[in-house]
Formats: structure tokens, sequence, C-alpha cells
């Protein structure tokens, strides 16, 4: 792996191939899934303590993928705002049909 990359558009293949995975990559989506519906719900409701659940869901799901199914280590870890952008770019992905769920 690059020690960096000079775009997100190149880092993204490598974020994907760090999702080979059919098992993270479900996890993932599950993880951003929940966030999106505890952030709604915290929204809503104004319970706004909701929101520290946040990394825990997203992060959580997501880590459980790449330890125990990936058997890597997040890209988070090395590439924190590259890989925040490519779990919403991958969610998208895959709710649009382009990546299999």
């Amino acid at each position: 792996m690059p020690a960096a990359f000079a775009s997100f558009r190149e880092f993204y293949p490598f974020y994907l191939s760090e999702h080979v995975d059919r098992t993270c990559r479900r996890l993932h989506i599950v993880g951003s899934t929940l966030v999106l519906v505890v952030l709604a719900t915290a929204c809503i409701t104004q319970h706004w303590l909701l929101l520290v659940a946040l990394p825990f869901i997203g992060y959580g799901f997501a880590w459980i993928g790449h330890f125990f199914f990936e058997h890597n280590r997040p890209a988070t870890f090395r590439n924190p705002l590259y890989s925040f952008a490519g779990d919403w770019v991958m969610w998208w992905q895959v709710v649009t049909g382009r990546i299999k769920f």
C-alpha cells in the first residue's frame, strides 16, 4: 500500500480491495444504515445523546468485519478521511446495485 494517496479517486480502488469479503461488506452496510437510522431518530426526537452511539455503531460493525472476516487492518487507521468517504461511496454503490450486497 502506498504511504499516501494523491486523491480519493486513487484511494477508492485500494479501499474496495480491502473489502472483498462479502460478510465484511455486509457488516459495513448494516452499520452505516444503522448510523443513518439513529441519526434520523436523534433529529426527529431531539434526543441528542443518541449521537454518542454513532461512532460505536458505524465503526463497531465495520471493525468486526475486518478483524473476524476480512482479516485485515481497517483503512480508517491509515487514511481516516478517505476511509470515511469510502464507506459512504461503497454504501451508495451497494444500495444502488453497483456492488453486490
